[in-house]
């Protein structure tokens, strides 16, 4: 039975269409990742559907018996409230249960007054009535709820008490889905619900939205998390939508099918519009009253064809190239003994390490352990407790800062990066913007307007200008689409640079690295391997077997299919030169017929009965011969 149904969709402001024609509908239970590009209409349509956003056209239906929770980037968080009396207040209803029972026992406790039995029967059957609806609503066990959801998030015992109004936005998110979980609604609209999650909140979230039994839509580009939840995807481009069944991978494989078979389509009616069109144009060269005929009749019925759009692809996505202006040493990093403490807190102690030349290296790690801080010790930004972090001989590092810090909000785009570079001419800054999907009077616009996105992309474009040699990049996919991380990945790996990066995006950890360290309290511990490779040593310490696979055709199969090209080119020849000649017979069977009909105005033909007959003989078995001629050829040209 459908929760959801959208039919036709249609949202837009002024002449901007943001969505048309959205239709889709999902059953109880199903879970979906909404996946397209930055600004694709993916929020609007969330609006819509929680009812936040009306729209212009079209129907969308919610089951009224359902309650949907929204976890939108626009929070409602009350900042006078403390976090746990903000997740409390979820509870209200159980609050005011257990006040009226409070109540109830302190009455219970009066003497019994025999002649007032109604009034003490009352009293039992309320509180019994009401103990039974406490404990119904989970009364007896929201608060180990409260606390599993909020240390499942990342927050500790000690964060509990801590006031909204001091949390940064990062923790304010996590705050609002501890919340919208702890209501437990049966429609659950996420919006980008792992961003500021570290990767054991993300597996914690993960875990949950697995046995979650409600309908989930997620909008993420997290791939990884959308392959472990979701079993639809749909994909919003240029206002529509598609729908596919499976996870996100699934999705790609379907994708490609649904593109090619529309590809194929498109090819088809096109070849078979050209055939008919050089169909037509043969007969029209006939000249002749019947090939005339038959040519009109071939065009009114080409008219009346429902002609198939050409399928369009995804739009480009930033074209990212990493250089290096000079060749570092083998030797790029060498970190010995290193200590970091804030205050009473302690970051990390006595840590070890070594970077190589040609390393594509992630550094995970808890929330708050240090990460960001060890990359600011190593670009020499802050001191070091104790300890050594030394570069190797010829390194220029470059660093990609995940909170764009390093951006001038007040400059426009082409002076925030020509101010960088101020050695490039119009042509080639220009050139460098437009690669990063910053086009025309786009270049103008001031950083402070852009979206996180559009200011990744800057600092993207900066980071590949600088051509350095060791690139730090601390979280690079965050707020990049799915087409513009998969831009980086391949940048990244045709970088002949090295890279340490800081991330929990796991699809980019498994596709990009080669080893990962694990920055603890007390160590650094080493992965020789990609994230999945780091999941198995972690659940399977003692062991791990890396199996080589072959995905490619057998000779066998690469020998048949090169004599099934070999035998259909050779067909094709012959189709060809049986078509000419039939040409050609049509083309004389025409002569010789021009010639009878001219014959047949001569004197000494129609004055003669017998002479008259046999040209008229002559010309119907050329007739009858030329319509088999035209048989023919319309059936090779098939």
């Amino acid at each position: 039975m459908f929760v959801i149904s959208c039919k036709d969709i249609h949202k837009s402001y002024g002449i901007n269409v943001i969505l048309e024609n959205i239709t889709f509908s999902l059953n109880e239970g199903e879970k979906l990742g909404l996946i397209g590009a930055n600004g694709a209409g993916k929020s609007t349509l969330f609006k819509i559907i929680s009812g936040e956003l009306s729209y212009d056209s079209g129907e969308c239906f919610i089951d009224k018996n359902k309650k949907v929770g929204y976890l939108s980037q626009h929070l409602s968080l009350h900042s006078d409230n403390t976090i746990y009396s903000e997740l409390l207040s979820v509870f209200d209803e159980l609050l005011s249960i257990e006040k009226q029972l409070l109540d109830l026992e302190e009455k219970l406790k009066e003497p019994y007054d025999e002649s007032n039995s109604d009034y003490h029967d009352k009293l039992i059957s309320k509180f019994t009535t009401l103990t039974e609806l406490y404990s119904i609503k989970g009364g007896y066990t929201y608060k180990g709820d409260i606390s599993k959801v909020l240390k499942g998030l990342g927050f500790n015992e000690a964060d509990f008490n801590k006031n909204i109004s001091i949390l940064s936005g990062g923790q304010k998110t996590r705050v609002a889905l501890c919340k919208l979980l702890l209501t437990n609604p049966d429609i659950l609209l996420l919006d980008e619900p792992t961003n500021h999650l570290d990767l054991d909140a993300i597996n914690w979230l993960e875990n949950y939205l697995k046995d979650y039994k409600g309908t989930l839509i997620i909008i993420s580009h997290d791939r990884y998390f959308l392959d472990a939840i979701t079993n639809k995807t749909m994909e919003v481009f240029n206002g529509t939508c598609r729908i596919y069944n499976g996870n996100y991978t699934n999705s790609l494989e379907e994708k490609k099918k649904a593109y090619e078979a529309d590809l194929k389509a498109y090819n088809l009616q096109q070849e078979e519009i050209k055939r008919q069109e050089e169909i037509i144009k043969k007969y029209r060269s006939f000249n002749r009253e019947k090939s005339i005929k038959a040519a009109e009749s071939r065009q009114k019925s080409l008219d009346k064809i429902e002609r198939i759009k050409a399928p369009v692809k995804e739009g480009p996505s930033a074209r990212i190239t990493f250089l290096t202006s000079v060749k570092s040493g083998n030797d790029v990093l060498h970190v010995e003994n290193l200590s970091k403490k804030f205050e009473t807190k302690n970051l990390f102690s006595n840590i070890s390490f070594e970077i190589k030349k040609g390393y594509k290296t992630a550094i995970i790690g808890e929330n708050g352990r240090g990460k960001t801080t060890l990359f600011n010790i190593i670009r020499g930004v802050i001191p070091k407790d104790s300890g050594i972090a030394v570069l190797g001989k010829n390194v220029n590092i470059g660093y990609y800062d995940q909170e764009q810090k390093n951006l001038c909000l007040d400059k426009t785009i082409i002076d925030e990066v020509w101010d960088d570079f101020p050695e490039l001419t119009t042509t080639e800054i220009r050139s460098a913007l437009a690669a990063f999907l910053f086009r025309g009077d786009d270049v103008f616009k001031e950083i402070k307007y852009l979206s996180g996105g559009e200011k990744c992309r800057i600092n993207l474009l900066k980071l590949m200008l600088s051509q350095s040699n060791f690139l730090l990049l601390d979280e690079p996919t965050n707020h990049l689409d799915i087409p513009s991380r998969e831009a980086l990945e391949d940048a990244i790996l045709g970088y002949d640079g090295t890279i340490l990066v800081i991330s929990h995006d796991r699809y980019f950890l498994n596709k990009v690295v080669d080893r990962i360290y694990e920055l603890e309290e007390f160590q650094m511990k080493e992965y020789l391997g990609n994230y999945s490779y780091y999941i198995e040593k972690k659940t399977n310490p003692t062991r791990f077997e890396l199996e080589d696979t072959f995905d490619g055709k057998t000779k066998t199969k690469i020998i048949a299919e090169k004599k099934k090209k070999r035998e259909e080119e050779r067909a094709q020849r012959e189709k060809k030169k049986t078509l000419k000649k039939i040409e050609e017979e049509i083309s004389n069977v025409e002569d010789i017929l021009k010639t009878l009909n001219e014959q047949l105005c001569l004197e000494e033909i129609y004055s003669n009965p017998e002479k008259s007959i046999e040209v008229n003989n002559e010309i119907k078995l050329n007739e009858e011969k030329l319509e088999s001629l035209y048989s023919s050829w319309e059936e090779l040209s098939l």
